[in-house]
C-alpha cells in the first residue's frame, strides 16, 4: 500500500505539499546505491569534498528568496525572520575549514622497525532524520560534516517541512556532489525503522522528540549502529541580582518566543533573584504584549502560528492546567488566537515544579517565571528536570557563572546570552535531551571511526 506524506500548512490548514513515501524495498535500494557510491567519494581528498560542500551551500543561498516564504507556508515562521541561511552557511563553512586538520592521521611513531598511526575513516552511509522547527540548520549540522568526512548521506526530513530535503538535494547536486552520495528520501516511520534494524545504514543522527529518539534506539538495538540524538529540552534561564536586567529580559523573552517557542534550546522556564523578580516580570509581560500574532507571510507579523494545531493544543493544555492549579496568566487572549495553530503567547507566574509547564517540554510560546532566594535554590530548580540541553546564566561575574555552570546538568552553559549555537562548540545534551556530539571537532570526529595501523617494516 502506497503511503502519501502530506505537509499541512498552519496558515490555513490546507495541504501545501505531498509526496509518495518509498516502499521498504525502494528504501533498501536507495541505501544500497549510496553504499556503492560512498567508497569513490571517500577516496577524494578532504579538501575537494569540503570545497564541494561550500559550493552546495552557495547554491542554497541562491534559493533563499524562495525558501523563506516556503518555510512560512510549511511551518509558520514569519518571513520577517529571514530564514536560516546565515546559520546554515556558517556551520557548514566552519566544518569545512577545520576538516583537514581534524581528520588528519595521528602519527604515533615512524622508525626503522614500525610505523604506527590512527586514521579517521568514514562510517559509510549516514542516515540523517531532521526536524521541522529549524529544518535547514539542524540538517546541515550533520549533512555537512558527514559528507566532508567521506560518508554518503540519506536525508529524511520531517513531513511538516517536506520540501526542504528536496531543495537541499537539488542544490547539492547542482554543485557537483554525486546524486547517490547525497540523497533526499521520503520515508514513513516504519520504513525508517526497517532501514536501521536491517543494517542498511551505518550511522543514524536523529533530531526530534524523546519518543522519536527512543524509537530510533529500539530500531538499532543489537545492530551496534551508532545513534546520535538531540531531543529538545526544558531550558532554564537564571537572572542573578547583578544582571543587566533589560538585556536579560530582551534575550530571555526572545529565546522563549522566537519561532513561536519552537526551538530545541528555547527558554522554557526562568528563575529570577527575588530582588529583581517583580521588575523582571513587569518588563517581560510588556515585551510579550508587544508581539504581533498573525499571518507569517505578512512582514509586520512577529509571531506566527505554531507548526500544527496539535502542537498548540499541548501548550494550551499546559497553560490551562497551570492556571487551574493557581498560576497567573498575564497575557490576555489575542483576537487572532483561533483555538488552532494561532496561539496567544503567554507569561505565567505563581508556577511550581508540580506543573507540567515547568517540567515537561512545551515547545511553544509560553514561559513560567519563578522567584529564587539564591544560587543554591536556582541550581536545584534548574537541575530538577529530565532534560539537559542548555542553561542561560545572567550575571556580571564570569567566575560565578563558571562555578554555577560546573554544577548544572546540561550540555551547554551560556552567560548573558541564550538560544544560540556556536559551530566551534560541541552541540550536545544529557539526560532526556539525548546523547552524542554535533559540530565542533568532536562532531566531525563522531562522523568517522578510528582505525589503527601497526605496520612492521620488512627487514633485509
Amino acid at each position: 500500500m502506497t503511503t502519501i506524506l502530506k505537509c499541512v500548512s498552519p496558515i490555513d490548514g490546507s495541504v501545501f505539499a505531498e509526496r509518495e513515501a518509498l516502499s521498504p524495498d525502494g528504501a533498501r535500494k536507495a541505501a544500497a546505491r549510496a553504499r556503492a557510491a560512498q567508497a569513490e567519494w571517500a577516496a577524494r581528498p578532504i579538501r575537494e569534498r569540503a570545497d564541494l560542500v561550500r559550493a552546495a551551500v552557495a547554491a542554497v543561498g541562491e534559493m533563499n528568496d524562495e525558501i523563506v516564504p516556503e518555510l512560512a507556508r510549511m511551518m509558520g515562521r514569519p518571513v520577517r525572520s529571514g530564514g536560516e541561511f546565515g546559520g546554515f552557511r556558517d556551520r557548514a563553512h566552519y566544518m569545512a575549514d577545520i576538516a583537514e586538520e581534524t581528520l588528519a592521521d595521528i602519527e604515533i611513531a615512524d622508525d626503522a622497525d614500525f610505523r604506527r598511526l590512527i586514521r579517521r575513516v568514514p562510517w559509510g552511509v549516514v542516515l540523517v532524520v531532521a526536524p521541522w522547527n529549524y529544518p535547514w540548520m539542524t540538517a546541515i549540522n550533520t549533512v555537512a560534516p558527514a559528507l566532508i568526512a567521506g560518508n554518503a548521506v540519506l536525508l529524511k526530513h520531517a513531513t511538516q517541512t517536506l520540501l526542504v530535503g528536496e531543495r537541499m538535494a537539488r542544490a547539492f547536486h547542482s554543485a557537483g556532489i554525486p546524486k547517490e552520495v547525497f540523497r533526499n528520501v521520503y520515508l514513513d516511520h516504519d520504513t525508517t525503522r526497517t532501514l536501521i534494524a536491517g543494517r542498511h545504514v551505518n550511522y543514524v543522527n536523529f533530531t526530534g522528540s524523546v519518543a522519536g529518539g527512543q524509537s530510533m534506539e529500539r530500531a538499532a538495538a543489537g545492530t551496534f549502529i551508532p545513534v546520535s540524538t538531540e531531543l529538545g529540552g526544558k531550558d532554564p534561564g537564571y537572572v542573578m541580582e547583578d544582571a543587566d536586567l533589560d538585556a536579560a529580559v530582551d534575550v530571555l523573552m526572545d529565546g522563549a518566543m522566537f519561532n513561536a517557542g519552537q526551538c530545541c534550546c528555547g527558554i522554557e522556564r526562568i528563575y529570577v533573584h527575588h530582588t529583581l523578580y517583580d521588575t523582571f516580570v513587569e518588563k517581560a509581560v510588556a515585551w510579550v504584549k508587544a508581539l504581533r500574532l498573525g499571518d507569517p507571510l505578512d512582514p509586520e507579523t512577529t509571531l506566527g502560528p505554531m507548526a500544527h494545531a496539535r502542537f498548540a493544543r499541548t501548550v494550551r493544555d499546559q497553560i490551562d492546567d497551570a492556571v487551574a492549579a493557581g498560576a497567573t496568566a498575564h497575557i490576555p487572549t489575542d483576537p487572532r488566537d483561533d483555538g488552532q495553530a494561532y496561539l496567544t503567547p503567554q507569561v505565567l507566574t505563581g508556577v511550581n515544579h508540580g506543573m507540567d509547564v515547568m517540567c515537561e517540554e512545551s515547545f511553544g510560546p509560553v514561559v513560567g517565571i519563578m522567584s529564587v532566594r539564591d544560587d543554591d535554590e536556582a541550581v536545584h530548580l534548574m537541575n530538577d528536570s529530565r532534560y539537559g540541553l542548555t542553561a542561560s546564566l545572567w550575571t556580571a561575574d564570569p567566575d560565578r557563572a563558571a562555578r554555577l555552570g560546573d554544577r548544572l546538568e546540561t550540555g551547554t552553559v551560556f552567560m548573558n546570552r541564550a538560544d544560540y549555537l556556536d559551530p566551534a562548540l560541541c552541540w550536545t545534551g544529557c539526560k532526556d535531551s539525548g546523547r552524542g556530539a554535533g559540530l565542533s571537532v568532536l562532531g566531525l570526529q563522531a562522523l568517522t571511526r578510528p582505525k589503527s595501523y601497526h605496520l612492521k617494516k620488512a627487514t633485509t
